[in-house]
C-alpha cells in the first residue's frame, strides 16, 4: 500500500505509441490507468484493495522491448512497467484473446442477467459488453446449478452458480480481513468456493465484514441488502458511528430510506474495508423502538409533549435551580457518539449559559488517562501517528487492547502486517485473537501494567538499548527515572505480574532494537487505578527508544467510541475548555469571556463520578445527558441509579428508551448519525465530515439544534445549527482547528493540528514536543485497593471487554441483525476454575462482588488464566456493572473496570446451555 505519493521518474515507456513517464515499481495496469483512466484495460480478478493475482488474464496486453520489436502477451496486472517498454492495450490479437476468455467464462455462468440483483452493476456484464461478446460459441458447461443458495446468515448470502472463479472473495478474506474463511475446492468445472470446512456462512468462522461481497464482481457473494444493486437513486458519503477508526461509508438511499452501505476504496481511514457494524448494522436508524416525541414524566408516568412544552419545562426548572442553588447545582454529560459541533455547543451551553464547568463526557470512563498522561509527557493528549504507518513499522506493541473486536479495521491491518513478518508484542490478560499471532504475548494479571512496563524499561536501561541521542536532545528527567528503574526488584515484579522475566526481556529487546516501533493501547491500559501512570510509561517506552516524531512509530491510543477524541478536543471536560485550554488560567478565562460574550466560570467542575457523588449528597440538582446510558455502562449500577433518582431534573437526549432514559424527567428524541451533519475526529486526529443521509425521523431533531433551542430559551443568542457555521466558530477558539473549514475537508478530512493555510499534520512531535522536551516519569507499582480490600473473600478477578458484534451498551446493535449472531453476554472462565466450581459450558454462573451479583452464562475457555474471568455489558438483561466498583484512576478518575474482585458459584437458576 502506498503511503506517500510516488515519485515519477524521467524514464519513459510507451502506451499505444505515446511516451509517458513511469513510476518505479508500478505495473503496466497501474501505468495505463494513471495515463488513460481506470477503465482503460478491462479486468475481472483485479480489485483496488487486493494484490495483483493474474488469474483471469482479461487484462492481457502485448509488450515489446523496442519499437517495432517482437511482442509478447502478458498480464498487465502483475507485470512491472520498465524503461523503453512498448505496450499495446487494444491490438486485434488482444481483443480476440479477451473475447475468447469471456466466452469461456460465460459457458459456466447462468445468463439470467435481467433477473439478477446486480443487473446493470455487474463487472462480468460490463466486460462482456466491452470486449464485444454477441454470442457464445462453446457448449454450455455444468453451470454450477447444483449449488444451493446460502441464506443461513443474517447478512451474508451466496449463489455460487454465479461464481466465475476469479478468487477475489478468497483474496479479500485473506488479504483484507485476514480471516481465511473462503477457499477454492475442486478442479476444472468442479472448481468452486467453499466456506470454512464446506459450511454455510453462519456456521463458518466468517466475521461478516462483507469484504468478500464488495469484492465479488458478480452476485455470487452478496448480502441481504443487495448492496451492489442499482436500486438506489443517491449515494452519500459519511463516517461510521461505531468506533474510533473513523471508517468512511458510502450509503445508498432512495426516497429517504437507506438501502445499503459499502466502503469507499479511496478512504484514508479504511481503504474499502469496514466491519459488520459499519457495513450492515444500520437498521436501528428507523427501528420501531426509536423515540419519536418529547416525553415529560408526570406522577411517575411519561406523557408525550410538544417541543415547546418540553423546552419551557426544562428552561423554567433550570432557571429556578440557578436562582435557588446556583449554577453549580447543574451539570451536563456530552456524548462521544455525536459530532464535534454538538459537543462544542453542549460545553458552551453549560459554561456560557448555565454558568458552570460541570461538563464531562464518556472519555472520562475510557481514555481520560490517555489525554492526561500524554499531556504530561508530550504536551498533547492525542495519537502521534497515522494508522497507515503500520505499513512502515518494524515492530507493533499492543497493550490492553483487542482491536480485532473493538477496532476491527485497524485490527485487520495489524494482523496483515504481522502475517507478513512484522514482530508483534501483545500485553493482555486474555489470549486475544492478535495474541495468537504474537511473537511475544505477555499474559499478565489484570491491574499489573505498571509492574510489567517497569520491567521492560528496566531491561532497556540495564542492557543499554536506549536511544541515547534522542534521550539527550529531546527529553528530560531520564537520569532520575533510570536511577529508580535500576533499583527494581525483578523477583517481586515477576511474581506480581505472573510473567516470566525472560519473556519480558525478550519483548523489551524486540521493541527497543526495532528500526521503528508502533504502540497501540486501549482500555486495558486506562481503566485501572494506575491508568494515567501506565500511559505515561508507554510514553517513556517510546521516548527512551526514539520512537516518537517519525514514521512507523509513536504512541497511538485506540479510541473506544467514534468521537472520544473530538469530544475532549471540543472542551467536554471540567478542567479544560475548547482546545484543551485551562479553565483556571485567568488569561484563558478572559479569552472565553470575550469570545462567548458571557462570563464563564474559572473553577474546575465535576467529573462524572463526582457528579454522582454530588447528586447523592444533594448538591447536584439537575443533570443533562446526551446519548449516554450511564445506568448500563458506568460502574456500580445501583449507585448510579440512586444518584440519578435523587436529582430534581434529569434531561436525556436519546434514540431509544434506555435504562437511563427510564429515570429521566424529560426525554428529548435526538437524531442518529445518519440523520445529521457535523464532523467526527477519529483516533488518528482525522477530522472528517459526517454528511446527512436521510432526514430525521418524524418527531425527532438533530442534537445540535436541540441544544441551540434551549440556549435561546435560556436567553443566549445562538444561530440555528449548521455544521459549517459551528465549525467556523470552533476554528476561531480551538488553536489546532484554525485551518479547518467545512468545504475544505474533502472526502478524507484533515489531521489536526491544521494551520490557518489548511496544512494538516500526519505525525506529531517531529522536531520538538508540544511541551518543549518530552518528560520521563517513574512510578512504583501499587496494588489496586479493590484487591487489597476484598481479595480474601472475593478471590477471583473479573475484567470487562467488548465483542465484535456489539457496541457499548448495545442500544443500536441489538436492534440490528447483529443480535442474531451474538445473542447474549457470556462469562469467560478457565477450565480449571470451571471444574473447581462444578461449572460446565453453558451453565448459569452467579458472579458476586461486594456491590452485588449477576447470573451469566459460562463459556469455558483457555483464553483467560485460572483466577481470571471476563465478560461484556452489551445486554441490559445481565447488567454486569451491578458488580463493578467505585475504584478509579488516581489521576483522571477513570473507573477501574478491568480489576473487579468477585467470587463465583454455579447458579441456582436453570442452565441455559
Amino acid at each position: 500500500m502506498t503511503i506517500q505519493p510516488a515519485k515519477i521518474s524521467t524514464d519513459i515507456a510507451f502506451l499505444n505509441g505515446e511516451g509517458h513517464p513511469i513510476i518505479p515499481g508500478e505495473t503496466i495496469l497501474e501505468f495505463t490507468r494513471r495515463n488513460y483512466g481506470y477503465d482503460s484495460i478491462p479486468t475481472l480478478c483485479d480489485a483496488p484493495n487486493l494484490d495483483p493475482f493474474g488469474s483471469c488474464r482479461v487484462c492481457s496486453v502485448e509488450v515489446a522491448l523496442e519499437e517495432g520489436g517482437p511482442t509478447k502477451t502478458m498480464a498487465s496486472c502483475h507485470t512491472p512497467v520498465s524503461k523503453g517498454m512498448w505496450v499495446y492495450t487494444d491490438s486485434e490479437a488482444i481483443e480476440k484473446l479477451r473475447r475468447n476468455i469471456i466466452e469461456l467464462v460465460l459457458t459456466d455462468h447462468p445468463l439470467d442477467c435481467l433477473t439478477c440483483e446486480v443487473n446493470g452493476n455487474c463487472e462480468l456484464q460490463d466486460v462482456a459488453a466491452r470486449v464485444g461478446i454477441r454470442n457464445v460459441r462453446y457448449p454450455q458447461g455444468k453451470n454450477h446449478l447444483h449449488y444451493k443458495k446460502d441464506r443461513s446468515h443474517p447478512y451474508m448470502t451466496s449463489d455460487f452458480s454465479k461464481c466465475i472463479n476469479c478468487y477475489r472473495c478468497v483474496r479479500a478474506c485473506d488479504e483484507v480481513q485476514g480471516q481465511f474463511v473462503l477457499s477454492m475446492a475442486g478442479r476444472g468445472f468442479d472448481a468452486h468456493i467453499v466456506k470454512g470446512m464446506d459450511q454455510s456462512f453462519f456456521d463458518s468462522d466468517c466475521v461478516s465484514c462483507g469484504a468478500c461481497s464488495q469484492a465479488c464482481p458478480t452476485s455470487a457473494i452478496s448480502d441481504i441488502f443487495q448492496s451492489k444493486a442499482i436500486t438506489a437513486t443517491e449515494k452519500t458519503r459519511t463516517v461510521c458511528t461505531y468506533c474510533g477508526v473513523g471508517c468512511n461509508l458510502e450509503v445508498s438511499h432512495k426516497n429517504d430510506k437507506i438501502l445499503s452501505i459499502q466502503a469507499p476504496y479511496d478512504a484514508a481511514s479504511n481503504s474499502g474495508h469496514t466491519c459488520l457494524k459499519g457495513r450492515y448494522a444500520f437498521k436501528f436508524y428507523d427501528h420501531p423502538d426509536r423515540l419519536r416525541s418529547p416525553l415529560i414524566k408526570r406522577n411517575g408516568v411519561f406523557e408525550e409533549a410538544t417541543w415547546d412544552e418540553a423546552y419551557d419545562f426544562i428552561a423554567d426548572k433550570l432557571k429556578q435551580l440557578i436562582a435557588d442553588h446556583g449554577p453549580d447545582s447543574i451539570a451536563g454529560i456530552s456524548s462521544a457518539r455525536t459530532p464535534n459541533e454538538e459537543n462544542y455547543l453542549m460545553q458552551k451551553f453549560i459554561r456560557a449559559v448555565v454558568g458552570t464547568n460541570n461538563i464531562d463526557c464518556c472519555a472520562r470512563v475510557c481514555h481520560s488517562p490517555t489525554a492526561l498522561g500524554m499531556q504530561r509527557t508530550f504536551g498533547t493528549g492525542a495519537a502521534t501517528n497515522s494508522i497507515n504507518d503500520l505499513y512502515l513499522t518494524k515492530c507493533v506493541l499492543v497493550v490492553g487492547a483487542n482491536p480485532t473486536d473493538a477496532h476491527p479495521v485497524t485490527g485487520a491491518r495489524i494482523k496483515q502486517v504481522v502475517m507478513k513478518g512484522v514482530p508483534l508484542i501483545v500485553v493482555d490478560p486474555r489470549r486475544t485473537e492478535l495474541a495468537r499471532y504474537a511473537t511475544h504475548h505477555l499474559q499478565l494479571r489484570p491491574g499489573t501494567n505498571v509492574a510489567l512496563l517497569n520491567m521492560m524499561l528496566y531491561y532497556i536501561v540495564s542492557e543499554g538499548w536506549e536511544d541515547q541521542q534522542f534521550v539527550a536532545n529531546r527529553c528530560e528527567g531520564f537520569d532520575e527515572m533510570r536511577e529508580q528503574l535500576l533499583q527494581l526488584d525483578l523477583d517481586a515484579m515477576e511474581q506480581i505480574t505472573g510473567v516470566n522475566r525472560e519473556e519480558v526481556k525478550a519483548a523489551a529487546k524486540c521493541y527497543a532494537e526495532a528500526e521503528c516501533a508502533m504502540e497501540f493501547h486501549g482500555l486495558g491500559v486506562t481503566e485501572h487505578s494506575q491508568g494515567t501512570y501506565t500511559v505515561m510509561q508507554l510514553a517513556d517506552l517510546a521516548m527512551i527508544t526514539g520512537n516518537i516524531g517519525k514514521p512507523g512509530a509513536g504512541v497511538n491510543p485506540l479510541r473506544g467510541q467514534n468521537n472520544v477524541q473530538g469530544a475532549a478536543d471540543m472542551g467536554a471536560q471540567p478542567h479544560q475548555g475548547a482546545g484543551y485550554l485551562d479553565v483556571t488560567n485567568p488569561e484563558v478565562n478572559q479569552k472565553y469571556n470575550v469570545f462567548y460574550k458571557k462570563e464563564v466560570p474559572s473553577k474546575i467542575g465535576y467529573k462524572i463520578p463526582e457528579m454522582f457523588e454530588a447528586a447523592l449528597a444533594g448538591d447536584l440538582k439537575a443533570l443533562w445527558l446526551i446519548g449516554e446510558d450511564v445506568v448500563q455502562t458506568d460502574p456500580n449500577t445501583q449507585k448510579v441509579i440512586r444518584a440519578l433518582s435523587n436529582l430534581e431534573l434529569l434531561v436525556v437526549q436519546e434514540l431509544f428508551m434506555t435504562p437511563t432514559a427510564e429515570l429521566a424527567t424529560v426525554i428529548l428524541p435526538g437524531a442518529s448519525f445518519l440523520e445529521k451533519e457535523g464532523t467526527f475526529t477519529n483516533g488518528e486526529r482525522r477530522v472528517q465530515r459526517v454528511n446527512r443521509v436521510v432526514n430525521p425521523i418524524e418527531g425527532t431533531k438533530p442534537d445540535g439544534q436541540i441544544i441551540v433551542d434551549i440556549m435561546r430559551r435560556m436567553g443566549y443568542d445562538q444561530p440555528d445549527y449548521t455544521a459549517e457555521g459551528v465549525l467556523e466558530e470552533i476554528s476561531q477558539i480551538v488553536p489546532f482547528f484554525a485551518g479547518i473549514r467545512w468545504n475544505d475537508l474533502g472526502d478524507n478530512g484533515k489531521q489536526w493540528p491544521v494551520a490557518p493555510d489548511g496544512t494538516d499534520t500526519q505525525i506529531l512531535h517531529q522536531t520538538e514536543f508540544k511541551r518543549g522536551k518530552g518528560k520521563f516519569y517513574y512510578f512504583d507499582f501499587k496494588e489496586s485497593n479493590e484487591i487489597e480490600t476484598y481479595e480474601k473473600d472475593y478471590p477471583y478477578i473479573i475484567t470487562t471487554n467488548r465483542e465484535l458484534e456489539h457496541y457499548n451498551c448495545g442500544a443500536m446493535t441489538r436492534r440490528t441483525g447483529n443480535v442474531e449472531i451474538l445473542t447474549e453476554d457470556v462469562l469467560m472462565i478457565n477450565p480449571k476454575d470451571a471444574e473447581d466450581n462444578f461449572i460446565q459450558d453453558g451453565d448459569l454462573v452467579c458472579v458476586e462482588s461486594p456491590r452485588g451479583k449477576v447470573d451469566i452464562k459460562a463459556r469455558v475457555t483457555d483464553e483467560v488464566k485460572p483466577g481470571i474471568l471476563s465478560s461484556t455489558f452489551h445486554f441490559p438483561e445481565i447488567m454486569l456493572n451491578n458488580i463493578t466498583s467505585d475504584e478509579h484512576c488516581s489521576e483522571a478518575m477513570c473507573p477501574e473496570y478491568k480489576v473487579v474482585s468477585c467470587r463465583i458459584r454455579k447458579s441456582r437458576g436453570k442452565n441455559r446451555g
